[in-house]
């Protein structure tokens, strides 16, 4: 069956709203979407003082982990969910979900009340994640809705922006409130400046979206009560909760590194992972509602848009992780340093997003914009692949700059083609698809990258240590301190281990150790130089598969609007029909 949408389709689309219940609506979508990306980065860079506070620096972590976990496993399935039942009641009470979890985050006590609540913050913004972007695909015919999702797609680049910066400042500077909020836990306003945000967009939403901006089929209108219920695919949705969420923990386990790629804890969840997708997949084929419909695949467009997307964050996540290591620990740049000099990178990207937005409004077409942006991408990774450590911070920018300008085309192009190709009644579960595809590629491409820089730097270090003569005579923790690249990041440290050195070392000896400690430094930062130029290539391919992929995404022409509007019966007879 093919679930394209066809050109006759497109006058069942007009704009669902106008005035100032648009204008609102639009606002309290962009706030939602905002401040939920904005809590993927924003804790990171008060981890630090949320641990000072709250002790568990064994689990600091899953502060961030519980969080993607939550928000990933309930992507696909409230997708599905909106499609039967509609988006207000999902989205608004999502949002509320997303503030509780704010406040209580704000007010835990101990690091595994964080953890709950930040898994608590994170269904929601699952749901949000999911629903944002579908809801402007409800709202706009596509030729006025590629304006809209370039601008919902640069929200995820300035959340990369600011987040980090916003972390730090609100955890060191936020306003003290009696006893609430103290000198030494300012931290809470991460979690508590959503509030005022997060309830000017629910009081919107409430107010003025529509209860039916959805487009249903008979069938689903007609749900209710049991009836309704039964309807629902609950195997399908525990099965894939469960199958992601193992997916996740064992890529984030290989990947930081808790356990090794061989372990049992790795190996073990992997394989169940892979057991839960196939039972998934089994459940699916005979669920009468399932929430993952697979003919969504026999739509070239669709498939094609969701590798891209996988491909697409595989790209970004490993490139924003993984390229500040080179920054800080080999060109030598300060933390500060190094987040100005990422800046680029992020604001090319929302610049990229707005211009492919325009492109695909102009030629009506998102092929030969996936194309161009796909070669731009790839000439800025491979100017990154040839840095060295005599390269200047503007050739870095430059790099940067290309490769954000073609990345950032795949927020707004991928959306507005899977949309495009897919029936108003099935918007829902086919953007939330494209989104959890997002979600996955973040965690695989840290897990592909991270080991190939990791497996190159052990190979790179060994030779080159044993060519430093009094390096196997240093006390075996400060080797292994000495060798960890947080030590090149580090200026602290390096100055520790080299003080350390000198006071435990007899005073005849003293000179050659603290020499033969700056040779392995020096040994460290050739290794991870090379380590991180290869997990540069790695990603290289990965652009390259982005232009294959680009290639065989076929354009299905932008539909338009029609000034009368139709009922939702016409929908389904059109779609009935494209069906057949």
């Amino acid at each position: 069956m093919d679930t394209s949408v066809s050109q006759d389709e497109s006058q069942v689309y007009e704009r669902r709203l106008n005035g100032f219940a648009l204008a609102s609506v639009l606002v309290a979508l962009l706030l939602t979407l905002l401040l939920e990306a904005l809590d993927q980065t924003v804790v990171g860079t008060a981890l630090p003082k949320i641990i000072g506070s709250l002790q568990g620096f064994d689990r600091y972590s899953w502060a961030v982990t519980a969080y993607i976990l939550a928000s990933a496993t309930l992507i696909p399935i409230v997708g599905k969910l909106s499609d039967m039942f509609g988006r207000k009641g999902f989205l608004i009470g999502g949002t509320a979900l997303f503030l509780l979890g704010s406040v209580l985050s704000g007010a835990s006590q101990d690091m595994n009340q964080l953890i709950v609540f930040r898994a608590i913050q994170g269904l929601g913004a699952g749901i949000g994640i999911a629903l944002a972007a579908t809801v402007v695909g409800d709202i706009f015919p596509p030729q006025e809705r590629a304006r809209w999702q370039g601008l919902f797609g640069a929200v995820y680049g300035i959340s990369s922006v600011i987040g980090p910066s916003l972390g730090g400042y609100l955890a060191d500077h936020g306003p003290l409130l009696g006893n609430l909020v103290t000198e030494t836990t300012r931290w809470r306003w991460v979690f508590y400046i959503n509030l005022p945000l997060g309830i000017v967009a629910l009081t919107m939403l409430i107010i003025f979206l529509p209860a039916n901006i959805s487009a249903r089929s008979k069938q689903h209108t007609e749900l209710k009560g049991r009836a309704a219920l039964r309807r629902i695919d609950f195997l399908g949705a525990i099965l894939s909760a469960a199958a992601t969420i193992s997916l996740l923990l064992g890529l984030t386990w290989g990947s930081n590194q808790t356990y090794s790629w061989t372990s049992p804890q790795v190996l073990g969840i992997l394989i169940v992972a892979a057991v839960l997708f196939g039972v998934f997949l089994l459940a699916e084929r005979s669920a009468s509602e399932p929430i993952l419909p697979f003919d969504l695949f026999r739509n070239r467009t669709f498939a094609i848009a969701s590798i891209l997307s996988l491909l697409q964050f595989m790209v970004l996540i490993s490139l924003v992780i993984n390229l500040p290591f080179f920054l800080q620990g080999v060109l030598g740049m300060s933390a500060t340093g190094t987040g100005l000099a990422l800046t680029p990178l992020n604001v090319a990207s929302v610049v990229g997003a707005m211009l492919a937005s325009m492109a695909v409004m102009a030629l009506k077409r998102f092929r030969i914009v996936t194309v161009i942006s796909s070669l731009i991408l790839i000439v800025g990774m491979f100017l990154l692949t040839r840095m060295s450590t005599t390269s200047s911070t503007l050739y870095v920018i430059l790099a940067m700059v290309l490769a954000g300008l073609g990345l950032g085309t795949f927020f707004s192009v991928l959306q507005l083609a899977a949309q495009n190709s897919l029936p108003r009644t099935r918007l829902g579960v086919g953007t939330g698809f494209i989104r959890y595809a997002g979600s996955l590629g973040s965690v695989l491409g840290l897990a592909i990258v991270g080991t190939v820089i990791n497996s190159s730097l052990s190979s790179e270090l060994a030779p080159r240590l044993a060519k430093i003569a009094g390096a196997a005579y240093l006390p075996a923790p400060v080797l292994r301190q000495a060798t960890d690249p947080q030590t090149l990041i580090s200026p602290a440290i390096r100055q520790g281990l080299l003080q350390g050195v000198a006071q435990h070392t007899p005073a005849p000896f003293q000179a050659q150790a603290v020499q033969t400690l700056n040779q392995v430094f020096d040994a460290l930062k050739a290794s991870l130089a090379g380590a991180v130029l290869q997990g540069l290539v790695a990603i290289l391919v990965l652009c390259f598969l982005i232009l294959v992929f680009s290639l065989l995404l076929k354009d299905v022409p932008l539909q338009a609007t029609r000034k009368s509007p139709k009922k939702v019966e016409e929908n389904e007879m059109l779609e009935a029909l494209v069906s057949e």
